[in-house]
């Protein structure tokens, strides 16, 4: 059984990096923290490491993506209300983060965004899962 994830993301600045997650309310691991990566903590069982590109570039053959221009990849996170959806998307904004699509309302689920300083896509989203149709 498969117990945690980590997604490794490529980023160009350390420092910079760890200052925007920091602004969220995010938190590192700091025992699996150096200056090549690092462990963001999103919640339990739940982790993004935050490796320089060179380093990143070591586990693959392949080039690294461009997020600024390409989408590699969106990382979906969850909240317990809309107005938390709002809050981080606004922290996300103060820190340097674009928004690449408005806020969607579906009624049962609330989504929005942000593109984090590498360009990495975060869909930020509530749902009330006891509203959503019976099939999607």
């Amino acid at each position: 059984m498969l117990r945690q994830i980590f997604v490794n993301l490529p980023i160009k600045d350390m420092a910079k990096s760890q200052a925007f997650f920091k602004g969220l309310g995010l938190s590192f691991n700091q025992q699996f923290t150096n200056e090549q990566g690092a462990c963001l903590q999103i919640a339990d069982n739940i982790y993004a490491m935050l490796l320089v590109e060179p380093f990143f570039q070591g586990f693959t053959k392949l080039p690294i993506a461009d997020a600024k221009k390409t989408t590699e990849v969106l990382i979906a996170l969850s909240c317990d209300s809309r107005d938390e959806v709002d809050a981080l998307v606004a922290k996300a904004v103060a820190g340097g983060a674009t928004t690449p699509n408005a806020a969607i309302d579906h009624g049962f689920m609330y989504q929005h965004g942000f593109a984090d300083l590498d360009g990495h896509q975060w869909e930020v989203f509530w749902m009330d899962e006891a509203a959503a149709p019976q099939q999607m």
